[in-house]
């Protein structure tokens, strides 16, 4: 099917030290949201309603013309919840190993960065200003959520390193590709992308530390208390976002490389 070619403002949003606070702040209420639902309510019920309102966040934001910090940001939520279910439920329910998923995913993730630059030229987030580079963005921003949740699963089960041990190594791997581009002129796109991929096991991993009980690991202060704080924390800088309008991505679209 082809995809249509109109173009769009920027649809994303300028990256800043705010980006990283609110998606580190996603992925953790990512796997707190999901884990609350699935162990509160019928699971099943669960995942339908949360399928739902993951598909029409993404309808939402596709609509838009351009950047809105609370449509963006709730898609970014919603594939959070979302993307840490599916990850769960190919573990929980089909019974598919972390080692597996993660590596499953890992190629899925690589396949549509391959395929993006391959059609686009680019995987640059500045160029989002057409449908098709939109779509592989989130393609690829969904694949992001489902390794990471696998990848954090693999450290913390399989690895046995517990929530805040898996915790710091995260924090360690996604501080290196920002000091790499930094002292080492890492190419921009790529440090990004690596950057953008721990975020989901880094959040996720104290969102379970904090979340979980003591004999599980965790702090014990529970899933849904947990969901309630990052909640408020989100829509307090998102909120800001939009009323400021400081993270409007106004640079120049990057020469095809």
């Amino acid at each position: 099917m082809r995809v249509p070619q109109r173009t769009l403002y920027r649809k994303v949003p300028q990256i800043g030290a705010l980006f990283w606070v609110i998606k580190l702040l996603t992925t953790a209420l990512g796997e707190s949201t999901s884990d609350f639902l699935v162990n509160g309510f019928d699971p099943y019920l669960a995942v339908a309603a949360t399928f739902v309102l993951f598909a029409g966040a993404l309808a939402m934001q596709f609509w838009t013309r351009r950047y809105v910090p609370w449509v963006y940001w709730f898609a970014i939520v919603m594939v959070a919840v979302f993307g840490t279910m599916a990850a769960d439920v190919l573990h929980v329910v089909l019974g598919v190993s972390y080692a597996a998923s993660t590596v499953g995913f890992a190629v899925v993730l690589a396949a549509i960065f391959w395929i993006w630059r391959r059609v686009e030229g680019t995987l640059s987030i500045h160029s989002i200003t057409t449908v098709r580079r939109e779509v592989f963005y989130w393609a690829a921003v969904s694949a992001t959520f489902a390794l990471g949740t696998a990848a954090g699963d693999l450290l913390a089960y399989t690895a046995q390193l517990g929530f805040l041990e898996a915790g710091l190594v995260f924090a360690v791997l996604f501080a290196l590709p920002g000091i790499a581009w930094r002292a080492f002129r890492l190419n921009a796109i790529f440090a990004f992308w690596a950057a953008y991929v721990l975020t989901r096991p880094l959040g996720a991993s104290f969102a379970d530390w904090t979340g979980k009980a003591h004999d599980a690991g965790g702090l014990g202060w529970g899933d849904g208390p947990v969901v309630a704080v990052l909640a408020v924390l989100i829509i307090a800088f998102v909120g800001y976002l939009q009323v400021t309008h400081k993270d409007v991505d106004r640079t120049p679209e990057p020469a095809l490389s």
